[in-house]
């Protein structure tokens, strides 16, 4: 059997003005394979297979390269088959990014270190695969980061270090938490640019041109307005938590009776 777990990236590549290569990894799925000795067999079939439903469901991504985990008997992160699994994914797409992710939670993270190959050659002839560390960045959309957050949450409750909170407050929390955490996002862009301009930071172009487009695509509406709305909102939030609330306690009342009665 296989003692580790190999995939397919997919996502797509960006090459700026400088000729710079930018590999964005937004999808993957896992491929059957086996490793004896030196040899490898993958699953080319389910490969196609799974990249063609993929694609009918995203036609924007591509394949970029392919993840593994580390070798369970030595940890290292780029073994002897992995030169053969690279060669496979080269025909798959241009030059393939091998992303190693270490799922042992040292230090309680999920370590991503990336790779790129190159050929050695001599005299023309290649002879082996050289495999070059990138630098990586992880990124979360907004629906993710919140979803993150609130399994982070879930489980700091159910270790008890987090009191639980009741259903009738729970997206009022959640709402809460939102707007502290929108606010402490808020009070750090501001910091930053004043430090700029009073000279105390250094600034950067694309950091500014991030501002001014959030600002930009922000709409024009008095304070007054904005309160109310928000007031109109959170309103109807909690009317929309009371009836589910309310409903909720209902068939509970609605199943007890049917066992009491034998209905």
């Amino acid at each position: 059997g296989a003692g580790r777990v190999i995939g397919t990236l997919l996502g797509k590549r960006y090459v700026d003005d400088m000729g710079h290569v930018t590999v964005e990894v937004t999808n993957c799925f896992a491929v059957p394979h086996a490793e004896r000795g030196d040899e490898v067999a993958i699953g080319k079939d389910f490969n196609r297979q799974m990249l063609a439903l993929h694609t009918r469901a995203n036609r924007g991504e591509s394949v970029v390269g392919w993840y593994a985990t580390p070798c369970p008997e030595t940890g290292r992160h780029v073994v002897d088959t992995s030169s053969l699994i690279h060669e496979f994914y080269s025909d798959e797409c241009s030059d393939p990014v091998h992303l190693v992710v270490d799922a042992a939670l040292a230090d309680d993270r999920v370590g991503c270190r990336a790779y790129t190959s190159s050929a050695l050659s001599v005299g023309g002839t290649a002879l082996a695969n050289a495999f070059h560390e990138v630098r990586v960045s992880l990124g979360a959309t907004e629906p993710e980061r919140i979803c993150v957050d609130r399994m982070v949450r879930s489980e700091a409750a159910a270790d008890g270090k987090q009191p639980p909170a009741n259903e009738g407050d729970a997206d009022v929390s959640r709402l809460r938490g939102s707007m502290e955490t929108l606010l402490s996002m808020l009070e750090s862009a501001g910091d930053y640019v004043d430090g700029v301009v009073d000279g105390s930071a250094i600034g950067d172009d694309r950091v500014g041109r991030e501002v001014a487009d959030t600002l930009a695509s922000m709409p024009k509406v008095r304070p007054e307005a904005f309160a109310k709305a928000f007031e109109d909102g959170m309103q109807d939030l909690l009317m929309v938590t009371y009836l589910s609330n309310l409903t909720r306690a209902q068939l509970a009342i609605a199943e007890k009776l049917n066992a009491t009665l034998g209905v």
